[in-house]
């Protein structure tokens, strides 16, 4: 779950705590209270009773709870199967397990897209036969 270098908890924000505002935190934040604001950490755990409202940046994220907002991540995301998330997620790597909801979008690659395709332009995965 944690890459290298961040394997411990540095911030907690317990069950009972509300947080208004932005939270910047260098290394690993577990939330299991609610922060309502942006979120900017190396890795960022939600528990279950957790709730970000707000967008998140960060290397890699773990959701067991409820995320509003948009989560930009440059390694990976993982939905657990408790989670409601609603918002736009942009990581190489994302993993939704069973009995999650997701409302929103994902993107999975750069933002550039290859020459050629645009949003809306549907491109055949098997070359199509032509006059036989």
């Amino acid at each position: 779950m944690f890459g290298k270098g961040s394997q411990k908890l540095e911030t907690i924000v317990g069950n009972d705590t509300r947080i208004a505002g932005q939270v910047s935190v260098k290394g690993t934040i577990r939330i299991d209270g609610t922060v309502e604001g942006d979120v900017q950490a190396d890795w960022v755990v939600v528990g279950e009773t957790g709730k970000i409202l707000g967008n998140t940046r960060t290397r890699g994220m773990v959701v067991g709870g409820s995320v509003e907002g948009n989560i930009d991540a440059t390694e990976t995301v993982e939905l657990r199967e408790k989670v409601t998330m609603a918002g736009e997620i942009h990581a190489p790597k994302l993993g939704v397990s069973e009995g999650a909801v997701f409302d929103g979008r994902a993107r999975m690659k750069d933002d550039a897209e290859p020459a050629g395709i645009q949003e809306g332009n549907v491109r055949p995965l098997l070359p199509t036969k032509t006059g036989t």
